[in-house]
């Protein structure tokens, strides 16, 4: 089994659609209004954006995308105008993470996990 897809809410996506591309995700599909779908620039994960008239309230979606450039990403982001909650930071888990939100709030993780990504020294053994 592979992730293939993973889809946010977003109230606008005229307005979404230019965040993600900034971010470097590749629009392949253009429903507007009601969808839209990127291709992440490494490997084959896409990534869509799906019509909404009110956002859930739950907070518990996080979409993590990963950047092996992960500093030099951030700071040129930031010179596009793209706002972090965090920038660059060593994590506990081994990852380096920057944090964001997308413009309807959901929340992004930028990282580079580098071979703790799937091979953590907690990693059950099997």
């Amino acid at each position: 089994m592979n992730l293939n897809q993973v889809t946010v809410p977003a109230r606008d996506l005229a307005r979404s659609i230019p965040f993600y591309e900034t971010l470097g995700l590749e629009l392949i599909v253009k429903a507007l209004p009601h969808y839209a779908r990127f291709v992440c620039p490494d490997g084959q994960a896409t990534f869509s954006l799906h019509q909404v008239t009110e956002l859930p309230t739950v907070d518990g979606l996080t979409v993590y995308f990963e950047c092996p450039d992960l500093d030099a990403r951030v700071e040129d982001l930031k010179r596009l105008g793209i706002v972090f909650d965090q920038g660059p930071k060593d994590q506990n888990w081994l990852w380096r993470e920057a944090r964001l939100r997308d413009p309807d709030g959901n929340r992004l993780i930028l990282y580079f996990a580098g071979e703790n990504r799937l091979n953590p020294p907690w990693r059950i053994k099997p």
